[in-house]
This record gives structure tokens, sequence and C-alpha cells, in this order.
């Protein structure tokens, strides 16, 4: 009993809270992050996000409890190791789902129907869509592009057209990653264990999974190189006096300044490669963020980048 707080809190998947970030991209790329209305919507749309997350880890859970408890990992999950209850899951499941979405609906009609999509969308992947090959990744896919949408229709601020194009780029190319390493790891397994495990999981082979990568890795980089290219000019003149005295060359005030933050994208995209094929990690995207330091601090490096050439340069 000592452990069931503990046990209760796995069964929510804290971790994968940091996807749910992405909220934040709309009025961080438009110069809104200060904004304290529109911050302060983006914020509980945050919880609202968690806690719909959260029940949908909790509904796949129950739906896979048999499957995980042939999984190298997944075995040890609250549900699969007996030590929380199926039906006592369901009861959680159905008051984070009740909270978030009655939340979502008095924070915004148009985020009520985002959210209403993303639940069908997860609901639709746990029960059918993961068993089919291609369809499962675009799913998961869909459910990181629908987190930054989430962040539009809660501010009414829209993001770059490159900035979607390299959402879209990267959440392929993590939902790959996930389904690469969940290949390594059952590699010995034979077909009929694998298919036992995860069905769509027999209709990969590692080379086709590795074109799949390189492809969304690549169109993750140039999507990304564009929008720092194209982006708002306000970005690429720095007015502050501080960090731009009067005596430097005046050729130096109007750079594009946000390409300097390609550079971590890639260190981090290689980074991340490296972690898949050297590693075998990747089936948990946020699991190798938080564990691979050099990784996060790339990261993190990237969103100072990001807020020091937005934010910091202007008066």
């Amino acid at each position: 009993m000592k452990k069931f707080p503990r046990n209760a809190f796995r069964l929510l998947r804290p971790r994968q809270w940091i996807k749910n970030f992405a909220i934040f991209a709309a009025i961080t790329f438009t110069g809104e992050l200060f904004n304290p209305t529109a911050f302060m919507n983006v914020f509980v749309g945050f919880f609202i996000l968690c806690g719909i997350s959260s029940a949908i880890y909790v509904i796949n859970d129950i739906f896979d409890v048999k499957k995980d408890r042939l999984h190298p990992f997944k075995r040890f999950r609250p549900l699969a190791n007996g030590d929380i209850t199926i039906s006592l899951a369901i009861v959680i499941a159905i008051v984070l789902m009740t909270v978030s979405l009655l939340a979502s609906f008095f924070l915004s009609p148009a985020f009520f129907l985002i959210t209403i999509v993303y639940l069908l969308l997860q609901l639709s992947y746990s029960v059918i869509l993961k068993h089919i090959a291609v369809i499962d990744i675009l799913a998961l896919a869909g459910g990181y592009i629908l987190r930054v949408y989430a962040g539009e229709v809660v501010t009414g601020f829209h993001i770059s057209v490159w900035i979607l194009l390299t959402t879209i780029s990267l959440s392929l190319f993590l939902a790959i990653g996930k389904r690469r390493n969940e290949l390594t790891l059952i590699s010995g397994y034979t077909s009929a264990q694998i298919a036992a495990t995860r069905k769509s999981l027999s209709h990969y082979s590692e080379r086709l999974l590795d074109v799949y990568a390189s492809i969304f890795a690549t169109s993750t980089f140039i999507s990304y190189s564009l929008f720092s290219f194209f982006e708002n000019s306000r970005y690429n003149a720095i007015t502050n006096d501080l960090l731009f005295p009067e005596y430097l060359p005046d050729y130096l005030n109007n750079r594009k300044w946000l390409m300097i933050t390609i550079i971590p994208v890639v260190y981090g995209l290689m980074r991340y490669l490296q972690d898949i094929y050297e590693k075998h990690e990747g089936e948990s995207p946020e699991k190798v963020l938080l564990s691979d330091k050099p990784l996060l601090a790339t990261v993190l490096i990237w969103i100072l980048l990001v807020l020091l050439i937005i934010y910091g340069i202007r008066k």
C-alpha cells in the first residue's frame, strides 16, 4: 500500500509530459512568450494535455497488458507487473479524461476540438492503428503535430510554415527511431514472438527503417534551416546596445542570427542517431533526452539561443 502513490504516478508516465512542451512553440516563435494572457492560456493547456496524454497512456497499458509482459522493458510497467489493478487503472483513466476535457472546453472551444481529435487519434492508435505498418508511424507523428497546433488555437498566434514542416519531419523522425529501436530490442525473437509483441514490427526491416530515418533526419535539417533563413526580419537586426555597442561594424547588425541555431540542431540530430544505432536507444525519446547529458545540454543551448535571438537582442 505504501508503494501505491509511486506506482500510480508511474502509471501516468510523467516523463512523457516533456512532449507537451511543444504547445509553447507558437508563442515562442511569434515573439509572444511574455504575453501574460497568451502564456497563461498555454500554461493551462500544457497541463490539460498532460492529463489527456496520461489518460491515454493508461488506456494503452490496459489494452497492451498481455503483450507488455512479453516485452523486455515494458513488462516492468505498473499494470504489466501487477502493481496496479486493471479496474483501478480504468477509474484513473476516466477521471483524468473527464477533468481534462471539461477544462479544455472552458479554456477554448477550438482547443477542446483539438483535444478531442488528439484523444480520438490516440485511442484509435491504441486499438487499431499501431497494428498497421507505416500508419502506426504516421499516427505517432500526428500526436506530436497536434500538440503544436494546440498552441496555435489556444492563443491565436500562428507559426511559420517552415516550423510546421520541421515539426512534421522531426515527429516522423522520432517515431521511426522508436520503431527502429523496438525492432533492435526484439531482434532475437522469432517471427511469431515479434508479431505477438507488436504486430506492425513484423512488417518492418532494419534497412527500411534506416532509409526512413535518413529521409526525415534530412528533411528536419532542411526545413529548420529554411525557417532560420526566411524567418521574420525583426530577428535579424540587433538593437540592444549592450549586445551590439556602437563601435562594432554596422554590417554585423543585419545578419540572419537565427541561423546560428542550426549548429545545435545538426548536432542533436547526429547525437540522436548515434543513440539509436550505437547505444540501441530511441524507443522512448524523452528517456533518451533525459539520460543523454550531451543531447540534453544541446537542447538547452538551442532553447537559450532561440530565446536570446528572439527576445534578448532587442531593446
